[in-house]
């Protein structure tokens, strides 16, 4: 058998369950990367049921064949299915979510994994379980050990890398950094380069103020943080900016740029789930593994209801498949 990607489950009464189950029913039969659910057989097999899918969810060992026309399923967890409702997490489910995470983890860094991608988790159950993360982002970093790491949205028109993660927008002026903006440059142009097979990548700076502060009229963010950067890079025509962010974004979706380097979180997530929003993948950059998420929420108020569309997972597995051919092989779909 060829090496699996591990899916974590996500939150139990979230839609991860059930875009987990419309995925493999859009699935052909052979896959050279096939996926593996780390989750709940009891709860996969109820939302099969209530789905009415082809697709029934099994028992699934490491190291055991893979059973076409079924969902295999590592047995993490024995939630009760009668008193989980959907679009309420209780402390059983949150632990249950983060348990699946830990695990597609460790096998991940002991090798049995090629990949893993991630299904939606509510960060607010999941603190208020006792797991304090502000997001999966975060978790995954500490447990991988890594220091440097980055978010990537991308979309087959839009990738976004973030300078700051979760963080509150008042705090963002104060957390931007030389050190951390070039830092964020040297990560993207690796990640463009080894994960997305891109060897002269465009990376576009986007500016945090106004028309990137109009010279400082509007803030000095860009005069004394960003541009000092940017202007180490004159030259090479790869990383140009500041750019005025209500343009750059416009720009990099019409192939002008591979990818771009965004201050803060909703000034890039905005315009990439314009474009983005069934489709798009969350990369972790930084980390000693492969992991691509999905990139929305657990949407609680329409789980169980048969409504979730599986787009971004399916993105988000075939996406963790071309990362991990490109790590292991060193090439890729490259442009110069």
């Amino acid at each position: 058998m060829t090496q699996p990607v591990a899916l974590t489950m996500g939150c139990p009464v979230g839609i991860g369950p059930e875009i987990i189950l419309r995925f493999f029913e859009g699935l052909q039969d052979e896959q050279r990367y096939p996926p593996i659910v780390l989750g709940d057989l009891g709860v996969l097999t109820r939302t099969a049921d209530f789905l009415g899918v082809r697709m029934q969810p099994v028992s699934w060992l490491p190291g055991s064949d893979i059973q076409p026309g079924t969902v295999p399923v590592l047995e993490l967890s024995n939630l009760d299915n009668d008193i989980l409702q959907w679009g309420r997490p209780t402390r059983e489910t949150s632990t249950a979510m983060a348990y699946y995470i830990r695990t597609a983890v460790q096998g991940a860094l002991q090798g049995n994994f090629a990949a893993m991608v991630t299904c939606p988790i509510s960060k607010k159950s999941l603190n208020e379980a006792g797991i304090h993360y502000p997001g999966h982002t975060e978790m995954l970093a500490e447990l991988t050990g890594a220091t440097d790491y980055r978010m990537m949205m991308a979309g087959n028109r839009l990738r976004v890398v973030l300078a700051t993660i979760h963080e509150p927008l008042a705090r963002v002026s104060e957390l931007l950094t030389v050190d951390g903006i070039r830092n964020c440059i040297r990560m993207t142009v690796h990640a463009l380069q080894q994960d997305f097979g891109i060897s002269m990548p465009r990376v576009a700076v986007a500016g945090l103020n106004p028309h990137s502060g109009e010279q400082g009229m509007f803030g000095r963010e860009e005069l004394d943080v960003i541009e000092p950067v940017v202007q180490q890079y004159t030259g090479d025509g790869m990383i140009t900016g500041p750019w005025p962010p209500d343009t750059v974004f416009y720009k990099a979706a019409a192939g002008a740029f591979d990818a771009v380097i965004a201050m803060y979180h909703d000034q890039g997530l905005i315009p990439f789930k314009l474009l983005h929003f069934q489709d798009g993948v969350n990369v972790t950059l930084g980390l000693p593994i492969v992991r691509t998420s999905v990139d929305h929420g657990t949407a609680y108020d329409i789980a169980g209801q048969g409504r979730a569309d599986a787009a971004s997972l399916h993105a988000a597995w075939q996406m963790a498949g071309e990362i991990a051919d490109n790590r292991a092989t060193g090439r890729g779909t490259t442009r110069k």
